[in-house]
């Protein structure tokens, strides 16, 4: 374990970390307190850059060294998820711990619920993090799907397959983003190497076979809800992928107001529905004959909400520092229409040519190398109404 905050390097008596009392987040947070990150990556980052400006401290948890949030947090632990005496000592330092991505091990977040003020809690994350459980949780609270089954082995899937029928898509239940650990299933496909293929990405991993959908617009909406059960959401936005990988947000989606509406109340719903405090990312498609089906939820900010850092009242990452923090929720109305575009790779080599364009506002993560794929940045390009 490394930190770079001299009080945490000490070590506590017998090894221990401190104890401190526990939070009571009956009221808000005053300026001045630590907000622990679990995760120290671009989301992370700008969550610190927001609750800084709100009077916040942030402490950064995660195994990378000079990782995208580690630049700008107050403090900054570098260890695995599985050290129970690093968490314990990141949990005496912070008032309320958060997430800024959902593949965590739930026995991390356990040993820090228990400790001090999770939020989301640990129920939104084990829900988030698993499709299955998300799909099961969307059809219990009555939010349309895809058609699902599970597939939990080799003779699950072939049973998973007859019902759904081809083609159709094999998914990593765990561990999956960015198209990672999902397999599309045509008529022709060998089913043992599409189980094989899936299992590559995640060994231990459990399968979910999802019916294809003929949509006609990707979308997502945000919703942030506080302590207090208030609720705000943002503009429904269209997203358009390249390779699995988000490469343009457009704002707002070129949607129907029954569609807008209908979209924002599933949102809200499901973020009600699972008790949520903090923000929720609700991705869906809308179908060519009007239905909005739920593909995913993300419990934190989303790629598809950078837009709101230049073009909103309220940027996702100060809703999402407020409703961690018990803050009143801010105004989400958008300012201007945006494009959000993704710097996927060497993109990032243009960073000249964006500056350039008055009308574009660049962000970059602080990352060391380009890969492809890897998101180094985002530009987003300002439409005036």
């Amino acid at each position: 374990m490394s930190v770079n905050d001299p009080d945490l390097a000490k070590p506590a008596p017998s090894g221990q970390a401190a104890a401190a009392p526990r939070r009571d987040l009956s009221q808000p947070l005053p300026p001045g307190s630590r907000i622990g990150i679990l995760g120290s990556g671009q989301l992370g980052r700008m969550a610190a850059l927001a609750a800084a400006r709100l009077g916040y401290r942030c402490h950064a948890y995660g195994p990378e060294a000079n990782a995208p949030a580690n630049q700008v947090c107050d403090a900054a632990t570098v260890a695995a998820y599985d050290d129970v005496e690093a968490l314990k000592r990141f949990a005496a330092a912070v008032d309320v711990v958060t997430f800024e991505f959902e593949n965590i091990p739930l026995a991390t977040v356990e040993v820090l619920e228990a400790l001090v003020p999770l939020r989301p809690g640990t129920r939104v994350l084990s829900i988030c993090q698993h499709r299955l459980r998300e799909k099961d949780f969307c059809r219990s609270v009555s939010v349309p799907t895809a058609d699902y089954r599970p597939a939990r082995d080799a003779e699950e899937l072939v049973e998973a397959f007859a019902a759904i029928g081809r083609p159709c898509i094999l998914k990593s239940a765990e561990l999956g983003y960015d198209g990672k650990g999902q397999v599309r299933i045509h008529p022709d496909s060998d089913l043992d190497e599409a189980w094989a293929a899936m299992r590559g990405h995640a060994a231990a991993a459990v399968g979910i076979v999802e019916a294809v959908v003929e949509f006609r617009m990707e979308i997502s909406v945000i919703v942030a809800r506080g302590s207090d059960g208030a609720m705000r959401t943002y503009v429904p936005v269209e997203n358009r992928h390249r390779n699995h990988i988000l490469d343009e947000t457009i704002v707002p989606a070129n949607l129907s107001q029954d569609l807008s509406d209908k979209a924002e109340a599933i949102a809200r719903h499901l973020a009600q529905e699972m008790g949520l405090v903090g923000l929720l990312a609700v991705e869906m498609f809308v179908t060519h004959d009007g239905k909005v089906l739920v593909n995913e939820m993300a419990p934190r900010p989303h790629n598809s909400g950078h837009w709101s850092l230049d073009a909103c009242v309220t940027s996702q990452f100060e809703q999402f520092i407020r409703a961690v923090a018990g803050l009143p929720l801010g105004a989400t109305e958008r300012l201007c229409d945006a494009v959000m575009k993704n710097l996927l790779g060497d993109e990032v080599d243009d960073w000249r040519k964006i500056l350039s364009d008055p009308g574009s506002k660049l962000h970059l993560y602080g990352k060391a190398s380009a890969r492809p794929g890897r998101k180094m940045g985002h530009v987003t390009r300002l439409i005036r109404r």
